[in-house]
């Protein structure tokens, strides 16, 4: 069977030359004699694997000195509480709300401490962005909360917030390497690689060394990113495989000429889905044109039942999880950075024949 046109939300498409590098050595990283799954974390080979992955990141990045990379485990869900407990010393930490996995970083921080709400799309239904110039930030505050784009309701923040000289902390998981950032705009980034990165199973941090707490009383050893950073991410075993896999990413993107290369990509890939949906009598996005995200791209039609049938034909077709999430229904499409323009050509094409067929 071929292989299908993957639009998941993640985990989510891999670039075809990683994923053919990876076969190629699956039985023999090497000269080592055996695959990368049952190398120790604790050789020369991993260590230079782990070492190259994170020069790679720092150089396609700009990654100052002065910010530790850390691959760890556990996924958002685990940050959302780990962030907190790192970095809201006080207990306070103010956030901004616009999708699903904003107001889930904002519960895990209830269950600890006086998060603050000081911004919220949720009365437009995520459909845009708020008003970020001029927040009512608490004076106290450890940092100001992000999701930069958000997967489920396909929003994007274009214009960071003003934050009164607090912390920006960023949830980058389904917008990371897909354009250049200036890492120090911001406090803390994270990011789970399997949207854009890698296979589910690892984290990325990006910290300013200065806000690692030394001592933290209470949290356990595994939650402080001070053990992490202290051993390079070789506190305990980490995700072996997965961070290889990062680290090929990492090799094809600036293969590709880097960020600047790839946010060209992105926008070409979004721009042709976009103005379809714009000009389309069946088809219309669910986000204001002004915080469209690029690599989420939800859609709908006038009824369920529509919705319903072209799912069902598109994934037929070859489109697959092009479903929206459980929470907003509907249609969505995840274009990240290794699916080729060829696929949204395709889907578009398609959907431009289901319109005329019903």
């Amino acid at each position: 069977m071929a292989r299908v046109y993957n639009f998941s939300a993640g985990p989510a498409v891999l670039p075809e030359p990683v994923l053919k590098q990876a076969a190629d050595e699956m039985l023999e990283y090497g000269d080592t004699g055996m695959s990368v799954m049952e190398m120790s974390h604790r050789s020369a080979a991993f260590e230079n694997i782990i070492k190259t992955a994170e020069a790679d990141l720092r150089e396609l990045m700009g990654i100052p000195e002065n910010y530790k990379v850390l691959f760890l485990q556990g996924g958002d869900s685990l940050l959302f509480a780990s962030v907190f407990m790192n970095l809201a010393l006080n207990g306070k930490a103010d956030y901004i709300v616009t999708g699903n996995w904003s107001k889930k970083a904002l519960n895990e921080a209830k269950i600890l401490g006086d998060p603050k709400v000081v911004a919220s799309g949720a009365d437009s239904n995520f459909s845009k962005i708020p008003d970020l110039s001029d927040l009512d930030i608490r004076e106290d505050t450890s940092y100001v909360y992000i999701c930069e784009n958000e997967t489920v309701h396909g929003n994007r923040i274009h214009k960071l917030p003003n934050t009164k000289g607090h912390v920006l902390v960023a949830d980058q998981s389904s917008m990371f390497l897909s354009e250049p950032t200036d890492v120090t705009k911001y406090g803390l980034i994270h990011a789970g690689v399997q949207k854009n990165v890698g296979p589910a199973g690892v984290q990325i941090v990006i910290i300013r060394e200065d806000l690692i707490p030394e001592d933290l009383p209470g949290v356990p050893t595994m939650l402080r990113f001070k053990t992490h950073a202290d051993k390079g991410s070789l506190y305990n075993t980490p995700p072996a495989y997965g961070i290889y896999i990062c680290g090929l990413v990492f090799k094809w993107i600036k293969s590709l000429g880097g960020l600047d290369a790839m946010k060209e990509r992105n926008e070409k890939k979004a721009k042709v889905l976009y103005d379809f949906l714009d000009s389309s009598n069946m088809f219309h996005g669910t986000v204001v044109p002004e915080d469209r995200s690029i690599m989420n791209v939800p859609f709908v039609t006038e009824s369920d039942e529509l919705n319903k049938k072209f799912i069902a034909e598109a994934t037929e077709a070859g489109f697959a999880n092009i479903k929206g999430h459980r929470s907003v229904g509907g249609m969505r499409a995840s274009i990240y950075n290794a699916m080729p323009i060829e696929g949204v050509e395709a889907l578009v094409e398609f959907m431009d024949k289901f319109e005329k067929e019903n």
